[in-house]
């Protein structure tokens, strides 16, 4: 059976460090609560698949983006790698170059170096790596969020052109619409998070992203979970253990 390396990013609420953070206490909390992709460590991880789960909040570095601003289109918003600016566009924090070095030399390569690891561990084991990148949404939009939809989904994929093949998106169609759920595809959230080491290079990494949106489990806007939880860790257990068994 193959086992999926479970990519979960942002379901930690730890800050590391407050240095150069310029916000209330009570400002980064309402925050921290808007942003977090809540117990999305314990919807998606299991027994049998292997979870690499960052342990620092995204609003002190966001794992799932890229540390070359360049490529990064989150980043000309001031949410990069290390955001600078809340979502309304308030200033979060002051990042000085010494800042980011030692946050990315610290905490996103090290996370980074733990995800090729466990990449390369399934490739040696059966010569091929499949990463699930694992998320929540608000049902409302965030005010940065590059897709403004009143109706959301209740499921959404992302995919990768290089990285995805066409039978994990038909599998993912026919999974959630035989239950009744509405899936986007690369909407309002799209790509799939692949290690720059096989990324666009080694068709035998796939990927896809899988993202839940709050509304299903959530008492929103609260982190409380609903009574609908645990049934919606089940949808989301299936949906893992359908591709693994592809």
């Amino acid at each position: 059976m193959q086992k999926l390396i479970l990519h979960i990013p942002h379901s930690s609420i730890i800050i590391p460090s407050y240095e150069g953070f310029i916000i209330s206490k009570i400002v980064l909390d309402e925050e921290i609560g808007k942003l977090t992709d809540w117990h999305t460590d314990d919807l998606f991880s299991n027994t049998i698949d292997i979870s690499v789960i960052a342990t620092f909040s995204r609003l002190f570095c966001d794992a799932e983006r890229f540390v070359d601003d360049t490529h990064e289109v989150m980043a000309k918003y001031g949410m990069g790698v290390l955001y600078e600016t809340l979502d309304n566009g308030d200033l979060l924090r002051k990042v000085t170059q010494e800042l980011r070095n030692f946050v990315i030399e610290n905490f996103y390569k090290p996370h980074h170096q733990q995800l090729n690891e466990a990449l390369l561990k399934a490739l040696n084991q059966s010569g091929k790596g499949i990463v699930i990148d694992c998320h929540s949404f608000p049902s409302t939009p965030l005010k940065r969020s590059l897709v403004q939809v009143k109706d959301t989904p209740d499921y959404n994929i992302g995919t990768d052109a290089y990285h995805t093949p066409q039978n994990l998106i038909d599998f993912s169609k026919a999974y959630f619409e035989d239950l009744g759920y509405s899936l986007g595809i690369d909407t309002p959230y799209s790509g799939a998070l692949v290690p720059m080491e096989h990324y666009q290079k080694n068709k035998n990494v796939q990927a896809i992203m899988l993202e839940v949106n709050r509304r299903l489990y959530l008492k929103e806007p609260t982190n409380e979970k609903s009574e609908n939880y645990q049934k919606t860790k089940e949808v989301v257990q299936g949906f893992l253990e359908g591709i693994r068994n592809l």
